[in-house]
């Protein structure tokens, strides 16, 4: 009998799990691949479009390089998962039934109920995303004086957020344009919850880029052109971008499984509360024992070559394999420039220091993206799109 198998989203989660789900299954089991865009983004580089548009076709990969000519692609927007009746429910395409689904629909962005905050920020998950801060960037520089600079502020400074506030730093420098930058957190230190070392690395290459940083006091309100703190003064804004949280996909909503916040609970196997359905990526909360594989793309790649293999295995009646995510340090870029923290040796490289900037961290964020794209097609891509990266 034949196996229906579907997989939703061409993020990490999902484009990883595609390309090995190609090689994995004969011809007993149909492959069918669903995401609401006909490529997949380099989620990680998007920030460098909001400097320059035109790097966009170097951080994207169409579905027809990805997906084999017997994968089946749909491009449409999930908008429920029937997981009684094995039903994907599309929002213009018929419903596609399965016998096995894989969840990768990657996250959406939490507001907290912080009032006014979705109605009044741009975010940044797609593409489209990062060429709306970039125009929106571009008309504030227009209307703008060096007497009264344009006063663009990103609210959260984890990942995404100290990227966009380099690469607006970078924007800035290079048209010289009159604009004050502000990255805002609520909690005492940007980048929260990792190594002070990295912490005061990437303090100082932002401070050294003129981005004003904002720390120990949250946001409480959003209002059209000011945002309202809970001790500090009210900060006014010409742009206002948010990149403080995820949650889940709404489309998981209905779904009857065992979540938090739309975000689906799976296993270590990456099975969920129902054995048909599996989740990886920014979708699901991966059981790591004390707390769970954090949303990273790093994480989501390695987790798709697991996935993948689980549901060729779980269709041959074979035991799945469990997952265990390894850290393997991290990388963050701020404009032209990078630090490099906790990197564990590879691609023939070893660090004698824990956390590193110059150079060598910022060849090797290129290299870390050089080599994703590679895997999803080959290195002559890669090697195309090196000076994007």
């Amino acid at each position: 009998m034949t196996e229906n198998v579907v997989v939703l989203g061409a993020g990490y989660a999902g484009a990883g799990a595609i390309s090995k789900l190609q090689s994995e299954l004969d011809d007993t089991a149909r492959l069918t691949w669903i995401s609401d865009t006909d490529y997949h983004l380099v989620l990680h580089e998007a920030h460098r479009v909001v400097r320059d548009p035109t790097v966009r076709s170097d951080i994207t990969i169409p579905v027809h390089d990805i997906a084999e000519p017997t994968t089946q692609f749909i491009q449409d927007s999930v908008t429920n998962l029937d997981v009684d009746e094995q039903v994907v429910e599309l929002a213009d395409s018929e419903d596609v039934e399965y016998d096995y689904v894989l969840v990768g629909l990657g996250s959406g962005t939490a507001y907290y109920g912080i009032p006014g905050l979705a109605e009044h920020s741009l975010t940044l998950k797609s593409l489209d995303d990062a060429l709306e801060i970039h125009d929106r960037i571009e008309t504030a520089s227009r209307e703008a004086t060096r007497g009264e600079p344009a006063q663009i502020v990103i609210g959260g400074a984890g990942l995404s957020g100290i990227q966009t506030a380099g690469e607006i730093a970078e924007f800035r420098d290079k048209h010289r344009a009159p604009l004050e930058i502000h990255l805002v957190e609520a909690l005492d230190e940007i980048f929260p919850g990792n190594d002070p070392e990295i912490q005061q690395a990437l303090r100082d290459l932002l401070e050294e880029a003129g981005v004003r940083i904002h720390t120990d006091d949250p946001i409480t309100e959003a209002e059209d052109g000011v945002i309202h703190f809970d001790e500090g003064e009210p900060l006014e804004y010409d742009v206002f971008v948010w990149t403080g949280g995820i949650t889940g996909r709404e489309a998981l909503e209905g779904a009857d499984l065992e979540k938090e916040h739309n975000r689906v609970n799976a296993g270590a196997n990456f099975q969920t509360s129902d054995e048909r359905v599996f989740a990886i990526g920014d979708s699901a909360i991966v059981d790591q024992g004390n707390q769970p594989a954090p949303p990273t793309a790093q994480a989501a790649w390695q987790a798709a070559e697991v996935a993948g293999e689980n549901i060729s295995r779980v269709i041959e009646g074979r035991p799945l394999r469990t997952w265990e995510f390894e850290d393997k340090g991290t990388v963050v870029s701020v404009g032209d420039k990078a630090v490099a923290h906790g990197v564990k040796p590879a691609f023939g490289l070893s660090m004698p220091v824990d956390t590193f900037g110059g150079r060598p961290a910022k060849n090797l964020k290129k290299l870390i993206a050089a080599r994703w794209i590679a895997d999803l097609t080959s290195w002559n891509r890669a090697r195309k799109c090196w000076s994007s990266l």
